[in-house]
């Protein structure tokens, strides 16, 4: 399944958390109101970037506006992974200039900006494949976009897409807790970039070299969001587990970070996403062993099952080597829940080298997973390579891996059927005298509770199941 896009201001399926803030204007603002609308594609990273461009403009004086039709100022967070999720960018922009246009002899022209990994990627291309873009921001130059919109919204083209990772990082730090509080659930974001180079990805382009960001500025915003009330902290990286720092002297993993978030007061689940297989460490083994804060869910991308096609994307690992942590993880902790990533019809995917995907997810189990057909990135060794899989090979391979992983998915929920589970209770649900949450394995759980137990750890049964979500009813 693919992971789905949203805007700042709505709900989001990405992580289904809600990044909404109800942005007020800055203290002692003048003048008109002005408002901002955000769409974002992709995945966490992108939705965690989109909040703090929303709190950057907080700065600015603006408002959510909750469409395109209210804002003066709409900005298209995007993504590149796919060419399927960069061109819908370009429909996304087609449909603004509609609105620009109709809006442009009024008293409140409308401003276009595109941000994240198409901005870094196409940069002054998408000023001409899109000539009513007024700004284009990569995503490590956030920490300016209220300079950028002022220029931008006084009639400069602006470009900004170098990458300035610690001055991003820096500027993290100095949102207050008012602004970065969320909800009871927030993201931190720990470390960008990636060295891996897999041969189908652009993120190495768009994201720049791995970067990790300083344990105390790590630890102080975690400070900062659990006096806002903040309970639960996903800590965010394109190689989250390739974190590494220093602290009181010594060298600092992911596991040792764990360990030090995991006593701060406040905070009681901690949660990281994504991983690579090759920097997986004991010592975050044994973090998911010792912490009880720590939830007994891993996402871990495989790709495929076939040594000969992860040598091919150049993922510095085997099938055997993938399957070795998952049973380490295992018997750390037995109750893991396990996500992965796969993309089917490589050049040179055999049926063989599909057959080994499958046996790879038998073997594993999966709770939850993301499966997608290959798309060729201009600009990455893989677009070079020969042994094309026909697209209709990959769409009926595509439909056979989704139908075992969704299969394996169900069944998972299913045996959580029976059973007594804390469940932080985070907003709303769908039905009046509802509220919603997670689990500990990240699937979302409705149950009949009142708006004044959001923020609390709520003790349910589980009763239902279905592929996606369960349905508990509270224990006395």
């Amino acid at each position: 399944m693919e992971r789905n896009t949203d805007t700042v201001g709505g709900t989001f399926e990405v992580a289904e958390t809600d990044v909404s803030t109800g942005i007020v204007p800055a203290s002692g603002d003048a003048g008109p109101q002005k408002t901002v609308f955000i769409k974002t594609y992709g995945c966490q990273m992108n939705v965690y970037d989109s909040t703090r461009i929303s709190e950057s403009l907080e700065q600015e004086g603006y408002t959510l506006a909750d469409n395109a039709d209210d804002a003066d100022l709409v900005l298209v967070n995007t993504c590149h992974i796919r060419e399927k999720a960069a061109e819908k960018v370009y429909s996304a922009i087609g449909r603004l200039n509609k609105l620009k246009k109709k809006r442009a002899n009024s008293n409140r022209p409308l401003t276009i900006g595109v941000t994240g990994c198409v901005a870094q990627a196409e940069g002054r291309e998408i000023f001409r494949r899109a000539p009513s873009v007024d700004l284009v921001a990569g995503p490590q130059t956030y920490h300016d976009i209220g300079k950028m919109v002022r220029q931008a919204r006084n009639g400069e083209r602006v470009l900004h897409t170098e990458f300035e990772i610690a001055e991003k990082f820096a500027s993290l730090s100095k949102a207050h807790p008012t602004a970065i509080k969320r909800s009871v659930a927030a993201f931190l974001t720990v470390q960008e970039g990636c060295d891996k180079f897999c041969t189908f990805c652009v993120v190495p382009y768009t994201r720049g070299a791995e970067v990790s960001r300083p344990a105390s500025q790590i630890l102080d915003e975690a400070k900062r969001l659990a006096d806002a009330g903040v309970r639960e902290i996903t800590l965010l990286g394109q190689n989250v587990n390739a974190w590494h720092g220093t602290r009181d002297g010594g060298e600092w993993t992911l596991g040792d970070l764990l360990r030090a978030l995991a006593d701060i007061d406040g905070i009681e689940r901690l949660r990281y996403t994504t991983s690579h297989p090759i920097d997986m460490d004991m010592r975050l083994i044994e973090a998911h062993r010792e912490i009880g804060k720590l939830m007994p869910y891993l996402h871990l991308p495989v790709q495929s099952g076939s040594d000969l096609i992860l040598k091919a994307m150049n993922r510095h690992h085997t099938a055997a080597e993938y399957l070795g942590i998952i049973e380490g993880m295992r018997e750390a902790r037995p109750d893991m829940a396990i996500s992965g990533d796969f993309i089917v019809g490589f050049p040179g995917e055999t049926e063989e080298d599909f057959e080994a995907t499958m046996q790879i997810v038998r073997q594993v189990r999966y709770a939850s997973a993301f499966s997608f057909k290959y798309s060729e990135r201009p600009g990455t060794p893989g677009a070079e390579l020969d042994n094309k899989v026909p697209e209709e090979v990959k769409s009926e391979r595509l439909s056979r891996l989704q139908a075992l992983l969704n299969e394996q998915q169900l069944a998972f929920n299913r045996g959580c059927v029976g059973q007594e589970i804390d469940v932080l209770a985070e907003k709303p649900g769908g039905r009046e005298g509802q509220l919603s949450g997670r689990s500990p394995w990240l699937q979302v759980v409705n149950f009949e509770g009142d708006v004044s137990q959001i923020g609390s750890m709520v003790r349910l049964r589980v009763t239902h199941a279905g592929p996606s979500s369960l349905v508990g009813e509270p224990v006395s």
